[in-house]
C-alpha cells in the first residue's frame, strides 16, 4: 500500500494540474457512479488526508479516492497515450483543457458534500504530513492501547495517519524497537519513534524515491526493509522477516534481532496453523 508521502506528492501534482480549472470531462467508470458527470464543474483544490486524496469542488462537493494496494493517479497532456494499465482498470477521468488526470484501480471512490468529509476521514488520527499534525494527540492514541504490538499500532491510521509499512519498519529499526514489543513496554521510545517516522516522510515527500538511509541508490536506500537474510548495516547480523498483524491486515515486517532485541517471549518466525498468530517461544538473541 502506498505510503502517505506518496499520496501527498500525488495530491500536490494533482492540485497543480486541476486547482482553479474547470473540468471538460469528469467521468466515473464505476457502477455506483456511472451516471455522474462532473463536466463543467470547477476544481477548488486537491489535498491529501493520510492515505486518502480529497478533490474538493467549487460546488461544495468532495471526491474521495484511496489507492489501497494497487491504485494510482496518472497525469497526461491531452492527446498523450495513457500508460497506467489496460483501459478496463480506469476508474475515474478528470480532464481540463491542459491536463488529463486518470485514476487506475482506485478504491473507496465516493463523492459527498464537503461539509460531510468527516464521515469519510474523521476517524483518522493526526496526519503526519498534514496541517493538523499533533504529536501529543498521536502519542495519546497510541498509549490508549498499551497491549497492542507497537508494529501494529504504528500502522493503525486511527492513531496517526500516513505511515505505512516501509516507514514503520525503518523507524522501528532506527529507534531500536522490536516490532512485536507491546506499546506499554516501549513507552519511553514512542515519541522518538513517531518523530523519526515523520522526519523520514518529510524528507521524501517531494520526490518519488523513498530513501531512509540518505542514499538514493537501489539497494542502498533502506536499512532493513526488503533485506531479508542480508547483513544488518549496523551489526552484520542477518535481517529477519515475518508477518505481523491481524490476518486480514497482516504485513511483512523486517527487523534485526540484535539491534532490535527484546525480552518479549515471542518469536515471529515460529507460527501456528493460524496465519498472523505468532507462537510464544524464546526470542532469537
Amino acid at each position: 500500500m502506498p505510503e502517505g508521502d506518496t499520496v501527498w506528492l500525488a495530491a500536490k501534482r494533482m492540485n497543480q494540474a486541476l486547482a482553479g480549472a474547470t473540468l471538460r470531462r469528469g467521468e466515473f467508470r464505476l457502477p455506483q457512479l456511472a451516471a455522474l458527470d462532473l463536466a463543467g464543474v470547477t476544481v477548488r483544490e486537491v489535498v491529501p488526508r493520510g492515505k486518502h486524496m480529497l478533490i474538493r469542488l467549487a460546488d461544495e462537493r468532495t471526491l474521495r479516492t484511496h489507492y489501497r494496494m494497487d491504485g494510482s493517479w496518472h497525469i497526461y497532456r491531452p492527446g498523450a497515450r495513457w500508460r497506467g494499465g489496460p483501459g478496463y482498470d480506469v476508474r475515474v477521468v478528470l480532464a481540463t483543457d491542459e491536463w488529463e488526470c486518470v485514476g487506475y484501480r482506485l478504491h473507496d471512490v465516493e463523492i459527498v458534500p464537503t461539509t460531510d468529509e468527516d464521515r469519510l476521514v474523521g476517524h483518522l488520527g493526526p496526519d503526519v504530513l498534514g496541517p493538523d499534525w499533533d504529536l501529543a494527540e498521536a502519542l495519546r492514541r497510541l498509549r490508549s492501547h498499551p497491549d497492542e504490538q507497537v508494529g501494529v499500532a504504528i500502522l493503525d491510521q486511527r492513531n496517526l495517519c500516513g505511515p505505512g509499512n516501509l516507514y514503520k519498519v525503518e523507524s522501528l529499526f532506527l529507534c531500536g524497537v522490536h516490532p512485536w514489543a507491546r506499546v506499554a513496554d516501549v513507552d519511553a521510545k514512542l515519541e522518538p519513534l513517531v518523530t523519526r517516522a515523520r522526519t523520514l516522510m518529510l524528507a521524501n515527500r517531494d520526490r518519488p524515491e523513498q530513501s531512509t538511509t540518505g542514499d538514493l541508490r537501489r539497494g542502498q536506500d533502506h536499512w532493513v526493509y526488503g533485506r531479508k537474510g542480508k547483513p544488518c548495516r549496523r551489526c552484520r547480523t542477518p535481517v529477519l522477516m515475518g508477518d505481523q498483524g491481524p490476518h486480514t491486515q497482516e504485513r511483512v515486517t523486517y527487523w534485526c534481532p540484535r539491534c532490535q532485541a527484546t525480552d518479549a517471549p515471542v518469536d515471529p518466525l515460529a507460527r501456528t496453523g493460524e496465519p498472523g498468530r505468532p507462537q510464544p517461544l524464546a526470542t532469537p538473541g
